[in-house]
């Protein structure tokens, strides 16, 4: 690389080759580099996870396990309630308990929910997702529901017919 001099400024400059945003396979360790090492502690993959599963339709919300509420009462903010991340030979296993809007496919909402993790998670960290294991909790009716069956209203109707 040549060093050129600003002459307005008064300054030496050189021409240096911006870093990647992704880092490639071989790159995917919290290993040190030349620079230093980067970690990432699990808790924060479990907040991204926690983040993109909610954004997927008929994702009501998670929920957590004992210990989640434990952390709840004594004043600690839990952003990755419902998430478990473990790294297992270099890759993170995500295991998640959802709650799910009656009504929506079962399967094609986990689907959408493991997809979707997988995708944020390997992005923003760099690291191999090799599982989203979705237990589905419970199931809850939309808030506009009061807990009526979707076809109670229409039975009525086909009865007097």
């Amino acid at each position: 690389m040549s060093a050129k001099k600003d002459e307005a400024k008064g300054r030496n400059t050189s021409t240096v080759p911006a870093p990647p945003y992704t880092p490639g396979p071989e790159e995917r360790n919290d290993e040190e580099g030349d620079l230093g090492s980067v970690q990432i502690h699990n808790s924060v993959i479990a907040v991204i996870a926690r983040l993109a599963a909610l954004r997927v339709d008929g994702v009501v919300d998670l929920v957590g396990n004992l210990v989640d509420g434990l952390a709840g009462i004594v004043g600690r903010k839990s952003g990755d309630r419902g998430v478990h991340v473990e790294i297992v030979d270099n890759n993170v296993v995500i295991e998640m308990s959802v709650i799910l809007e009656y009504g929506v496919s079962i399967p094609k909402t986990c689907w959408q929910i493991q997809h979707d993790v997988r995708e944020g998670v390997e992005s923003m960290t760099g690291k191999a997702v090799k599982a989203v294991n979705i237990l589905v909790q419970s199931i809850q009716f939309p808030s506009g529901g009061h807990g009526e069956k979707p076809s109670a209203k229409a039975k009525p109707a086909e009865e007097g017919s």
